[in-house]
C-alpha cells in the first residue's frame, strides 16, 4: 500500500494510506496510541469484505506526519476535513480505537455536516469528567502515562521510551509477519513525538463538547478490558445524545468477528 501525503495550510505534511474498494463507503479511521497508517493484511481484508473505502492518517508526530506541538484533540478535525476534501468526500463515517476514540468524537462534533456515523472502540472519556477515575487511582499501575502527561514532555517521554523498548523486544520474539517491521517503526521509532503529544492532549481540555454530537454514535467496550474501565464507556453513553452501547467478549482489542460487525455497521 502506497503512502500518500497531503499539505496543510500551515505548512505541515499529513501522511496517510488508503484501503478498500474504490466504490466503497467512505470511512476515516483514527488509530490508538501509538498508532500508524499502516494496517495488517487481515484488517485490509476486513475493509474489503465490509465494502469500506478507508483513509488512515498518521496524526502529527507519527510516521512522517509533521509534528504539531501543543495540539489539542480538536486539532484533528481540520486535517480530517482536508483528507476528505482531497478524496472528494462530502460525507464519511469515522472510527477510533482507544486513544484514537476522542479524535473520532472530535470529528463527529466539529464536522457535524460531514460525518454520517461514529464508532468508538475502547473509548476514553475526558480527563476532567466528574466522578471518573481517569488516572487509575483505584488501580495501581494503570494510568501511569496519563499521570506523567500532566507534567509535560520532559516528564512523560522517558516513560514512553521505556514502554516502546519493551514492546519492540516483545514483538521481536514473535514469528515474522508481513509489514510488521514497517508498522513498528512508524509506531515506536518514528512515532515517539506523536505518542507524547497524544497523551498530553488527552489529559487537557479536548476543545469540543461531546454533547454537541448529532451523528449516530456506537460505543464498543470489552467485557474484560483491563486498560480502559467500563466507567469510560458509561460516561460517554450518558453524555453523547442518542449513543448506543455494545459490549464484546474479551479485552482492549475486539476479536476479528466483532471488528467486522463494527465495520459493517459503519458501512450502513
Amino acid at each position: 500500500i502506497a503512502t500518500r501525503e497531503l499539505s496543510t495550510p500551515d505548512g505541515r505534511v499529513v501522511r496517510y494510506c488508503r484501503y478498500g474498494p474504490a466504490d466503497g463507503v467512505p470511512l476515516i479511521a483514527l488509530p490508538g496510541a501509538p498508532g500508524t497508517r499502516l494496517e495488517r493484511p487481515d484488517v485490509v481484508d476486513s475493509f474489503e469484505r465490509a465494502g469500506l473505502r478507508v483513509l488512515i492518517p498518521d496524526r502529527p508526530g507519527y510516521g512522517g506526519s509533521t509534528r504539531l506541538p501543543g495540539r489539542t484533540v480538536a486539532d484533528v478535525a481540520p486535517d480530517v476535513r482536508l483528507l476528505a476534501d482531497a478524496e472528494g468526500w462530502d460525507r464519511f463515517a469515522v472510527t477510533g480505537h482507544s486513544c484514537g476514540s476522542p479524535h473520532a468524537l472530535a470529528c463527529a462534533a466539529l464536522l457535524a455536516d460531514r460525518v454520517t456515523r461514529c464508532a468508538v472502540v475502547a473509548g476514553l472519556a475526558p480527563a476532567d469528567a466528574a466522578g471518573l477515575d481517569f488516572f487509575g487511582r483505584d488501580l495501581p499501575g494503570r494510568g501511569d502515562g496519563f499521570r506523567l502527561a500532566r507534567g509535560g514532555d520532559a516528564a512523560l517521554r522517558p516513560y514512553l521510551a521505556a514502554r516502546a523498548e519493551e514492546s519492540l523486544a516483545h514483538w521481536q520474539q514473535l514469528p515474522p509477519s508481513p509489514g510488521r517491521p514497517e508498522r513498528l517503526r512508524a509506531m515506536y521509532t518514528d512515532g515517539m513525538d506523536g505518542w507524547v503529544d497524544d497523551q498530553i492532549a488527552l489529559v487537557h481540555p479536548w476543545g469540543f463538547d461531546v454533547a454537541g454530537i448529532t451523528a449516530p454514535v456506537r460505543i464498543w467496550h470489552g467485557a474484560s478490558d483491563g486498560r480502559v474501565p467500563r466507567t469510560h464507556a458509561d460516561w460517554l453513553l450518558g453524555h453523547i445524545p442518542g449513543a448506543t452501547g455494545h459490549e464484546y467478549p474479551g479485552g482492549h482489542e475486539p476479536a476479528d468477528a466483532d471488528y467486522h460487525r463494527l465495520r459493517t455497521w459503519l458501512a450502513g
